[in-house]
């Protein structure tokens, strides 16, 4: 969706040109509900012409369809027996048991919830986005660096903030 009427709000080569109560109507129009129910929001800029139509390639279909089976058998192990199968199933015992923060991953999610208002919903969608950026690293355990992304997936709820 776009961010604002006109289109252009948070775009880094045209300027936006509503005013910001107008941005704030706009935005409020999707519900706080609505949105906490979205794990993943981010906004994504217009890509340049030169870098669709550059020869550099990124990442290939099959390395990253490998990472994903990869993580998709690591949750599996790790739900077995409970039900589920992935990140995104588990429910808030689940999420409780699979996703521990440090004290430190703990009073970062504290000031972003804090900072953002965010719902206990969107704690929990953190919770398992961090888990799952875990697991497509191989990692066992959620680092600072997986909950920082977690959180960094709000971007809709930080633009209505």
């Amino acid at each position: 969706m776009k961010l604002c009427p006109c289109g252009y709000y948070g775009d880094p080569k045209r300027q936006c040109t509503c005013a910001p109560q107008q941005v704030r109507n706009y935005l409020n129009r999707v519900s706080g509900p609505l949105l906490d129910r979205i794990d993943i929001q981010v906004q994504v800029p217009a890509v340049p012409f030169k870098e669709l139509s550059a020869d550099t390639a990124g990442p290939s279909s099959v390395s990253v369809r490998e990472k994903v089976v990869e993580a998709r058998e690591r949750q599996a192990r790790r739900l077995e027996g409970s039900g589920v199968f992935c990140n995104a199933q588990m429910g808030t015992a689940l999420t409780r048991q699979h996703c521990r923060l440090s004290n430190a991953g703990l009073s970062l999610l504290e000031k972003a919830m804090e900072r953002l208002g965010l719902s206990a919903r969107a704690y929990g969608r953190i919770h398992k986005i961090a888990r799952t950026i875990a697991d497509l690293e191989g990692s066992e355990t959620i680092g600072m660096s997986h909950l920082s992304e977690a959180i960094g997936y709000r971007s809709l709820d930080r633009s209505i903030a």
